[in-house]
């Protein structure tokens, strides 16, 4: 697939707490990992433009555009916190914007045939960020902005938002619980943060699809059930572009989950979801990156999962 990169340096001024996980240096393992990509070197490297307050605003309420805008502290020593794990410092406003952003531009590119795929490597992540509530290391939930600016600013009729991350996305869900013009599946471990994504939850429209795995599950289940049930549940509702968030921390090295997943899966993964878009999407597949917190993990995993959209 012809696939560009949209990145933003903003992403390293995002500082957390030490000894935090969701650190500055992910977004440089990952850099530098594709760097040392030969395949992936050459691609088209783009800088994110910040996202607008409307972009935002499709999803976020205002109570929580005002909250993020303003949460930043006055001292740049200074954190602010909105829970136990979701912090703002001077730096992090930009760096949210500026992922929202990513999302929304590759939408366009591959809108406009520019692109067939591309991955936004960005930080902080954001499929945890519900409609008014940051958590979970995420300001703004960029995949379901980018989602709803293909809906309303492209004019598509259904999307899909698919999720490999190892935790659910409790905010893409809650999207698409209220829009039946979004499409979420998600594969992720059960029990684990954030406690939703139950298999029995399936949205008022049947437009969400939970497929659970438990700890310790390797590569091998977690392969089939991505390609016997949850792709081909989301196949069924045919949308017209698929959304990724890709996330990493379902890796065996992973401090933050318990799956035993090597970077071979996720390159399994990249070239069922690349199949899954040239069957039904007219090859238009957008890739938001999400969590994953062993840097070599994530640099091998993300390289993987890139090499094999562009072989694909």
């Amino acid at each position: 697939m012809k696939t560009v990169i949209l990145t933003s340096h903003a992403g390293f001024q995002h500082r957390v707490p030490p000894p935090h996980s969701e650190s500055p240096e992910r977004l440089g393992a990952v850099l530098d990992a594709f760097e040392a990509s030969a395949a992936i070197r050459g691609l088209p490297r783009i800088d994110a433009r910040r996202a607008t307050r409307e972009e935002i605003s499709r999803f976020h309420s205002p109570a929580h555009v005002d909250m993020v805008f303003n949460g930043e502290p006055a001292s740049h020593e200074a954190f602010h916190g909105f829970d136990f794990d979701t912090f703002m410092s001077r730096g992090s406003l930009e760096a949210a914007l500026c992922g929202a952003g990513a999302a929304v531009q590759a939408v366009d590119k591959v809108m406009a045939g520019e692109a067939e795929a591309a991955f936004c490597a960005t930080r902080p992540p954001g499929h945890h960020a519900e409609r008014d509530r940051p958590m979970g290391f995420c300001l703004f939930n960029n995949i379901a902005i980018a989602a709803l600016h293909a809906l309303d600013g492209h004019g598509l009729s259904r999307v899909a938002i698919i999720d490999i991350d190892v935790h659910h996305g409790n905010g893409s869900q809650e999207l698409a619980e209220t829009e039946p013009r979004v499409v979420f599946g998600s594969i992720h471990e059960s029990p684990l943060y954030p406690g939703t994504g139950h298999e029995h939850e399936t949205g008022l429209n049947g437009n969400v699809i939970n497929v659970t795995v438990g700890g310790g599950t390797g590569g091998e289940i977690w392969q089939r059930r991505l390609d016997e049930e949850l792709i081909p549940a989301v196949e069924a509702q045919q949308p017209e572009l698929i959304l990724v968030s890709a996330g990493f921390d379902g890796h065996e090295a992973d401090p933050l989950a318990g799956l035993m997943l090597e970077e071979a899966d996720f390159a399994h993964a990249a070239r069922s979801l690349a199949q899954l878009s040239q069957r039904i999407a007219s090859s238009r597949l957008v890739c938001c990156l999400e969590g994953g917190y062993e840097l070599g993990a994530l640099g091998r995993s993300a390289t993987a999962f890139v090499e094999t959209l562009l072989a694909s």
